[in-house]
């Protein structure tokens, strides 16, 4: 892929990393009136470096190294802050609760996190858009689609691609002069007509990128009304990777036996709440549609006050409960879920498993929608933590086709790296208390 930001994530580590090391060189500066010896300097720095890392990983959960789109720079204050907060309780704790370092630096540390906050909003706003200007990428669009609308209003709002979108009616010797990257839609019945054309440009430098591959490079998921059966075939293996389903099998066993095992401490409380409530059953199984479209059943806390509904969710005599509604917003409701992964009805990672009746009607309504069923479900996925908004409880065709969307991006890229970054993600959203 040649379109790419000109910032990548490890340019962003690194300059985190300096801006960390040198707000804490100002810290001093302005803590003592005076440049630090190298003593005072690492004396600081030692312990310093240790929450530096914790730092940084706590960046990487707020998205901060992720594809710089137009909704995380519109965020990017919030998110800082918000990394901000959860790293000055990192901070707190790490100095007054561990006496392993000498130094306990109350004012130091307030002034470093209002320097850092400071440094590192200024580095990702204008130094990174300075850096930036000097690299144009200018790309130009031969197909026509919402998705190519979507890209274009996302490379003229985002600076961190340097990106200039040529008009579509260029002559062929102009497109050779400017040696643009040419954005193309192999799906299309029309392209054929146009191969000849591309295929010589290719003799004059002229490089080329599907426009399905450029919309799910920069967004996470696979625009789906681009795509074609072909591209399935193209795309989408299925083919075994025995160290990768063994190892995500242990994993999913040991860590999900862990936490299940934990979590039978809240197992008694949540009983006697709800008995208090209404006195009805604690436990439901409603049926999802898992791996290969089997059916399976779900262990889960009673919620509602009509146990399963059938996925009948319009049903206006069942309604959440006032426990059921503590128990979802807390996430306590799913923490029964954790039995399933133990006995390999699900992962911890993986497409959320839908009601029977609400696939049906998606099936009919939305093409390949039964190609997240390829693999088995999860507890969370890539849609769960990419998706904004609260999550529609009944039948929701647009909803769910933006879903599948990032269903697909991960049946395609499933990988150890990315079953982390889900992972990680969610604990955020869980410590949240926002996800989807």
């Amino acid at each position: 892929m040649k379109i790419k930001s000109s910032i990548g994530p490890i340019f962003l580590l690194l300059g985190d990393i300096l801006i960390l090391n040198l707000a804490l060189g100002l810290t001093l500066i302005l803590r003592y009136g005076a440049f630090p010896s190298q003593a005072v300097f690492l004396s600081h720095l030692q312990p310093f470096a240790f929450i530096f890392i914790i730092w940084l990983l706590v960046y990487f959960i707020y998205d901060l190294y992720s594809q710089q789109t137009v909704i995380l720079q519109q965020k990017l204050s919030t998110l800082i802050f918000n990394a901000h907060l959860i790293n000055s309780i990192i901070a707190l704790a790490f100095f007054y609760f561990i006496p392993y370092f000498a130094i306990t630096p109350k004012t130091n540390l307030f002034i470093f996190l209002v320097v850092s906050f400071g440094g590192l909003i200024i580095f990702r706003r204008y130094a990174i858009f300075a850096f930036n200007k000097q690299n144009e990428t200018k790309v130009l669009f031969t197909c026509s689609a919402i998705e190519v609308d979507e890209l274009i209003n996302e490379f003229k709002m985002n600076h961190f691609y340097n990106v200039k979108v040529l008009n579509n009616d260029l002559k062929e010797e102009d497109i050779t002069t400017l040696s643009p990257l040419v954005v193309i839609n192999s799906h299309d019945s029309s392209f054929t007509g146009s191969l000849l054309n591309f295929y010589n440009m290719l003799f004059a430098g002229i490089n080329f990128v599907t426009i399905d591959s450029l919309y799910e490079y920069v967004f996470g998921r696979i625009p789906i009304s681009l795509i074609s059966e072909r591209w399935f075939l193209e795309s989408i293996s299925l083919s075994e990777k025995p160290i990768y389903d063994t190892v995500k099998r242990l994993m999913d066993f040991s860590l999900a036996l862990s936490l299940a095992l934990l979590s039978l401490v809240i197992y008694p409380l949540v009983y006697l709440l709800i008995k208090l409530d209404d006195g009805g059953e604690i436990f439901i199984k409603p049926k999802r549609v898992g791996k290969n479209n089997k059916l399976i059943s779900l262990y889960k806390f009673r919620t509602m006050t009509v146990g399963n509904d059938g996925g009948k969710w319009d049903r206006v005599n069942n309604k959440v409960t006032r426990v059921g509604s503590f128990l979802r917003k807390t996430r306590i409701d799913e923490l029964p879920q954790l039995w399933n992964v133990v006995f390999g009805d699900l992962s911890l990672i993986g497409p959320r498993p839908e009601f029977e009746p609400a696939v049906l009607k998606y099936h009919q309504a939305i093409k390949y929608y039964n190609v997240r069923h390829l693999i088995k479900p999860g507890l969370s996925g890539w849609a769960q933590i990419k998706q904004s908004g609260e999550p529609h409880h009944g039948i929701n065709i647009d909803e769910t086709k933006v879903k599948l969307s990032f269903d697909l991006y991960y049946v395609k890229h499933r990988n150890f790296l990315l079953d982390l970054k889900i992972a990680l993600k969610t604990l955020r959203i869980l410590l949240s208390r926002s996800g989807v």
